[in-house]
């Protein structure tokens, strides 16, 4: 049996707890998350798929219930803790590219380098450009992100999302604003790094043609798991 990389438990979230107007978003949510698998989160909207990505990447807590990341329960986590775990478990690579215009693709890759180090140096510039190669941007890696098609800066962004060597990618609609022939690219990208890598992706998408090109689908609906 492949090892557990993400685990929830009974895993609740209500806002306005005690108050007449709690409201229950999530519902008892049971997922299990093998190291190396590809997975689709899907659902309409409002269903609660940003309220549990948000969760899963320690960004916010269940209001009930566990989360095992790399083995490790959160609950009791202070919020140093959870970020230092996010920091060396999750990246992150969203629809929008947050990317800084006015920097280099290497740059911006080295960019969360820097914030764990402090400091730039040599061999930072070397992960990010050996990165930018892999995403296949090695003749790109000293343009302006601005001035790049938004294609290759998703590219840019999962470089960015690989530079501190996670064993889980949150990919949050990452294809969502790019045509047809962008989003296959971009699509077999992720799944070749996957696959060479090993890396775990957990990808939400309203696109259900790149959910059923997944390993298998999780479906959120009424923030309940059918």
């Amino acid at each position: 049996m492949a090892e557990s990389l993400l685990r929830l438990e009974n895993l609740n979230k209500s806002y306005g707890l005690g108050t007449p107007a709690e409201t229950q978003v999530l519902h008892d949510i049971q997922i299990d998350i093998s190291k190396g698998e590809f997975v689709a989160l899907i659902g309409p909207s409002g269903s609660g798929k940003s309220t549990l990505l948000n969760i899963i990447g320690l960004l916010d807590r269940p209001s009930s219930g566990l989360l095992y990341l790399t083995g490790k329960e959160t609950s009791t986590m202070s919020d140093a803790e959870l970020t230092h775990l996010r920091g060396a478990a999750i990246g992150f690579v969203f629809q929008a590219h947050y990317l800084l215009s006015a920097f280099t693709a290497t740059e911006n890759v080295m960019i969360p380098l820097m914030m764990q180090k402090g400091h730039a140096d040599a061999d930072m510039r070397q992960r990010a450009e050996a990165l930018l190669a892999q995403v296949g941007l090695e003749q790109w890696k000293n343009n302006m992100v601005g001035n790049m098609s938004g294609g290759q800066q998703q590219r840019v962004a999962i470089a960015r999302a690989l530079a501190l060597n996670p064993p889980l990618i949150l990919a949050d609609e990452p294809t969502g604003n790019l045509d047809t022939k962008s989003t296959d690219a971009i699509f077999e990208l992720m799944r070749k790094l996957n696959v060479e890598n090993g890396t775990t992706f957990l990808m939400v998408t309203h696109n259900m043609d790149l959910a059923q090109r997944c390993d298998r689908i999780i479906e959120l609906v009424d923030g309940r798991v059918v």
